[in-house]
């Protein structure tokens, strides 16, 4: 049995379809958008959620063109709904613009990539030049597709192509733009967040705002960003967040989905893995699967079926804001943190106005941020007497879990690095066991101690706090004589110090001084040190370390 191939990285629906990729059917939205008959649709979701594959169905849904796309959607569940819908297929001109190309490091750049985008979406329909109903209209068309200079003349660039559709078609437009919110917050991180709210404002104004030419509008980005006055004065604006019931089910696979398609590749016993993986984002009413995520482990396990599942997203996401969280949380926050990574829930207050220029004033903020753009699910939700709405949050599935602690333990050492720990490293080298666990201590202190502490979290902790142990091998999880060492520390010359340490893990705090004994035991009883003495190591320094959340204890032979 030969199965499809799996479409990844595939957003452009005519490829996806003719090309005979796998497809999980959303074409339901279109009959739930001709219903709701809003004038700007705005859907908030996480990145690769399907938001562009979707703006690509209902570009080649709706679109007046030369070739008939209609054999595009046979047997698909739209053509289903009868006369009322498929009567719209093909009657309307599109203008479909992409803001992805956006993010670059300086406002011309980021300028010029917007410009390009809206010159192509002009050269695709300069057809219309070729009609006489746009005489007047045609200088300006040429001076766009010439790209000329002058920021004026692409303010209004989507209301004037609207009108000029209008005008050839005698139909009104549809405008979809995809990932509208990307040059916004690149521009934020980059520095030049206010000139490039300027001129999305004006854009978007002139076209969504003041545009008789306008049938509807779809605008697809990960967060709202209302209080720039992006969308100010739309009358008719319905914002679907994924706090929304309505179209809960178009971004991200559903179960019934998820299991059709594991069957489909007959990868049904992969069913409670891959839940545990990239399940769990809760949608309004629909809790849903990252498709993204869940279709590249299919795709693997296809290959592979004993393939172990990875963190997908992770290298697809921004990352930048949980780094942030963790650069400016408190202890309250670090708390918290800790809390979420072991699996259980916090509350916190939640609005849907994102304002990047406001996002560093509080906590509460980032914490919005993080949960509009996929890092938690809604657990459950509570409105106070003072109308403030409260989420209960908790991590969605492994897969972030699995971020959140490779992100943590690298700032960890990021932070670790930055520090001066001449003082912990002299005490290590001159075997002063009280002073090690002093400075180790105090950097525990300041770091977020996880209540299901795990040896792999210390020992990554300890060997990003020695990174910068200058004339100083360290060498982590080397094979000793009878099995593996923690970790040595050897100088460069042999005359000098080597040094071997294990770690344990105690439960109870009163059990700290019995672990740290087991570790050197342990170091002991397996020889750990044969490898230091082949090498011709004679001073050679044994550390048993035990932790206990943010307290260890050390002791040395």
């Amino acid at each position: 049995m030969k199965f499809k191939p799996l479409p990844i990285g595939v957003d452009d629906f005519e490829k996806l379809i003719t090309r005979n990729y796998y497809y999980i059917d959303k074409t339901l939205l279109i009959k739930d958008l001709l219903d709701n008959k809003a004038d700007v649709n705005l859907f908030t979701r996480p990145r690769r959620f399907g938001k562009t594959l979707n703006i690509s169905m209902l570009q080649h849904f709706f679109e007046n063109s030369e070739k008939d796309n209609s054999y595009l959607f046979e047997d698909l569940n739209i053509m289903k709904t009868g006369e009322k819908y498929i009567s719209h297929m093909g009657k309307y001109p599109v203008i479909n613009l992409s803001l992805k190309s956006a993010k670059q490091p300086t406002f011309e750049l980021a300028l010029k990539c917007i410009k390009d985008e809206l010159v192509d979406e002009f050269r695709r329909h300069d057809y219309i030049l070729k009609s006489d109903k746009l005489s007047k209209e045609k200088e300006e068309y040429e001076r766009i597709e010439r790209k000329e200079s002058g920021q004026e003349l692409y303010v209004t660039a989507l209301k004037f192509l609207s009108q000029c559709l209008e005008k050839y078609h005698g139909k009104k437009v549809i405008i979809l733009i995809d990932e509208y919110d990307v040059p916004l917050e690149n521009a934020f991180f980059e520095g030049f967040y206010d000139e490039m709210i300027a001129f999305i404002r004006s854009l978007f104004e002139s076209a969504l705002k003041t545009n008789s030419s306008l049938e509807f509008s779809v605008i697809t980005g990960c967060l709202r960003i209302s209080k720039e006055s992006i969308f100010t004065g739309l009358n008719n604006l319905e914002i679907i967040s994924i706090l929304n019931k309505s179209y809960d089910e178009y971004f991200g696979f559903t179960q019934e989905e998820v299991s059709k398609m594991l069957g489909d590749y007959d990868l049904n016993e992969k069913e409670t893995l891959i839940k545990e993986w990239y399940n769990g984002y809760i949608f309004g009413d629909a809790e849903v699967y990252n498709p993204w995520s869940a279709v590249r482990f299919v795709k693997d396990l296809g290959v592979d079926k004993n393939r172990f599942p990875s963190s997908y997203w992770a290298n697809t996401s921004s990352n930048s804001i949980v780094k942030s969280l963790i650069e400016k949380a408190d202890t309250k926050t670090k708390q918290e943190i800790e809390l979420l990574i072991e699996g259980k829930t916090i509350e916190k207050l939640v609005h849907e106005d994102i304002t990047y220029d406001e996002i560093y004033d509080s906590m509460d903020n980032l914490w919005n941020f993080m949960f509009f753009t996929g890092y938690f699910k809604k657990v459950s939700e509570r409105m106070d007497e003072e109308d403030n709405h409260y989420l209960e949050l908790s991590i969605p599935n492994r897969e972030v879990k699995y971020i959140f602690r490779t992100k943590i333990l690298k700032w960890f050492e990021e932070k670790v690095k930055a520090k001066d720990l001449s003082k912990l490293y002299t005490s290590i080298i001159n075997g002063e066991a009280e002073i090690f666990e002093e400075e180790l201590g105090r950097l525990l202190m300041e770091t977020i101690s996880f209540n299901d502490s795990y040896e792999n979290f210390y020992h990554g902790f300890v060997v990003g706090a020695l990174a910068n142990m200058h004339d100083y091998i360290v060498k982590s999880n080397r094979e000793g004589g009878k099995g593996r060492s923690d970790l040595f520390i050897k100088s460069v010359s042999k005359r000098g110090v080597a040094i071997v340490i294990e770690f344990k893990i105690a439960k109870k705090i009163d059990h700290l001084e019995k672990r740290a004994e087991d570790a050197l035991k342990q170091i002991e009883d397996k020889g750990y040190d044969m490898e230091l003495r082949s090498e011709g190591y004679k001073n050679i320094i044994r550390y048993g370390i035990s932790f206990c959340e943010k307290d260890c204890y050390i002791i040395m032979k």
